[in-house]
């Protein structure tokens, strides 16, 4: 892989696990309403709208992204997002890693890996 591939690929997993944990942050912020006013007042929390932001960059990201590889190798790629977003989610909203999510990305970081260095 080229070196700008590689930068488009960190990039992109960067914004995708900002975008995630954005919305997660939005979700949790507790608003005392219910309904249309819950969501009315959800776009007036600031996670949202970073997640929304990170979001469409991340759009112009991927496609920039898939422009230099194959579909196949891209999407494969791109599941490292998975892993990238449980290790965040751990670290900022303290989510349990069990031994079989550990598991999980244990088996998408090889695979990633095998994909990676075709």
């Amino acid at each position: 892989m080229s070196q700008l591939t590689v930068i488009l690929w960190i990039l992109n997993v960067v914004v995708d696990t900002l975008g995630q944990l954005a919305f997660k942050a939005a979700a949790l912020s507790g608003t005392p309403y219910s309904g249309v006013a819950h969501w009315r007042h959800m776009l007036t929390h600031k996670w949202i709208w970073v997640g929304i932001l990170s979001y469409v960059f991340e759009f112009v990201l991927w496609l920039a992204f898939l422009s230099l590889v194959p579909l196949s190798v891209g999407v494969m790629l791109g599941s490292i997002n998975i892993v990238a977003i449980m290790i965040v989610g751990r670290l900022w909203f303290n989510e349990k890693l069990t031994k079989w999510r550990l598991i999980g990305i244990l088996l998408i970081a090889c695979g990633v890996l095998v994909v990676g260095i075709e």
